[in-house]
């Protein structure tokens, strides 16, 4: 069986998992500090801070920019239901816009959601391809746009504007007209979850890139005692000579890395732009020039001039077939003992979001997306023959399926 999306696990991660174990380090520590530095040297934005999960950084953020019950956060309704859940767990109304077909969030159909109760946008990278940043920025530093914007906390009245919270969860190392994921928007969140490109296990970081006017160290120091139930010391800082004493100034959360998840992004980021992505591109550039020869096949995009994936997820879709086909086919894809996904279904299809008042048809390229799309492995192990295997699996179960 050819499997979905094993982790990469060798003997460098192993050897770095060890070292952590034995240093007497296995919270927060040297090496979480370390894997931050590094991470904000390579998106080349203004400063990191490793949590727990991007879910827990998204959530962070929104609370940081006081986002609260009244307000609306503008999602993507063709996403994982991390991004519209934190927003409901701030108490916030969830307002959905629709995908283009890219799976990205229709930058245009972005303003007509716009309202004097819009505090954030947050558009998400699908499978690693890169938003329309160009104009999402531009949409909320429009005049109009920013009068519209009823500031109430002290950070929005500082920014003057909707933010721009991007959940890069699939997309470290993509790129985009000159720089990287991480350095788009006013905020970026990684996911460093198992099935991830890069992963610590379980895993995210909040990369920070708002205007010169921020004091990003300062905002540093406030996430950190945030991520530590409002903590004034992490543990490391304790440890300095006459360094005990803390304070609780909030009661925050408990989000904060550790350093055994960091000895491993440590590891999978030194390697990440000439090992990792190479393999993953590689094995896109093999899907891509497989199916291009099937009419029936749509050839998910991935590289344009200025704009690059981070092959996270290879999104085929198939033309000319509903969702009960596309899930016949996968039937027949699993009987030829390989295993695929769809990336995903659209939020409000789950049963959470259909009750709370949305409706599908009212996102109809999200839809069309979805009932069309089956998601194929991508990762580092999997060798030129397998992928070879995958595409006569999936060749012969169309192929059955649009015979019958």
């Amino acid at each position: 069986m050819i499997s979905f999306s094993p982790p990469r696990m060798d003997q460098k991660i192993v050897d770095a998992v060890v070292d952590t174990l034995y240093s007497g380090w296995i919270t927060t520590g040297p090496k979480t500090k370390r894997f931050e530095k590094n991470l904000t040297q390579y998106g080349g934005h203004k400063i990191t801070l490793c949590v727990s999960s991007a879910s827990a950084g998204l959530e962070l953020m929104l609370r940081w920019f006081g986002v609260k019950p009244g307000d609306e956060v503008i999602v993507p309704a063709y996403t994982y239901s991390a991004t519209a859940n934190v927003v409901v767990h701030c108490g916030a109304r969830v307002v959905f816009v629709d995908a283009g077909t890219d799976f990205n969030i229709d930058s245009e159909a972005i303003k007509k959601a716009i309202t004097p109760r819009t505090k954030v946008i947050m558009p998400v990278d699908i499978a690693g391809w890169p938003c329309d940043y160009e104009t999402i920025n531009a949409i909320v530093s429009e005049p109009a746009i920013k009068s519209m914007f009823c500031a109430e906390s002290d950070e929005q009245k500082k920014l003057g504007r909707i933010l721009v919270l991007s959940d890069a969860a699939h997309s470290i190392g993509a790129g985009y007209h000159g720089k990287k994921a991480g350095n788009l928007t006013d905020i970026t969140v990684y996911s460093f979850h198992a099935v991830k490109n890069l992963t610590t296990a379980e895993g995210g970081a909040v990369c920070l890139n708002l205007p010169e006017s921020f004091d990003h160290d300062q905002i540093y120091k406030e996430l950190n005692a945030k991520s530590l139930h409002g903590q004034t010391k992490d543990a490391l800082a304790k440890t300095q000579i006459g360094s005990w004493r803390y304070d609780i100034i909030e009661p925050g959360y408990k989000y904060n890395m550790t350093d055994i998840q960091a000895a491993m992004g440590l590891v999978e980021l030194e390697r990440y732009d000439n090992d990792m992505l190479v393999r993953r591109k590689a094995i896109f550039d093999r899907y891509a020039a497989a199916f291009t020869q099937y009419p029936w096949a749509q050839v998910p995009e991935y590289e344009r001039a200025g704009r690059y994936s981070s092959y996270h997820v290879f999104l085929l879709r198939i033309r000319n077939i509903d969702e009960t086909m596309r899930d016949e086919i996968i039937r027949e894809i699993f009987n030829r003992e390989v295993a695929v996904n769809v990336h995903f279904v659209p939020l409000p299809m789950m049963t959470y979001y259909r009750e709370a008042g949305y409706h599908i048809e009212d996102y109809p390229v999200a839809f069309d997306n979805y009932s069309r799309e089956i998601s194929l492995p991508v990762y580092y192990d999997l060798t030129n023959e397998m992928v070879d295997t995958v595409v006569k699996a999936v060749v012969e179960a169309v192929e059955l399926t649009l015979d019958n």
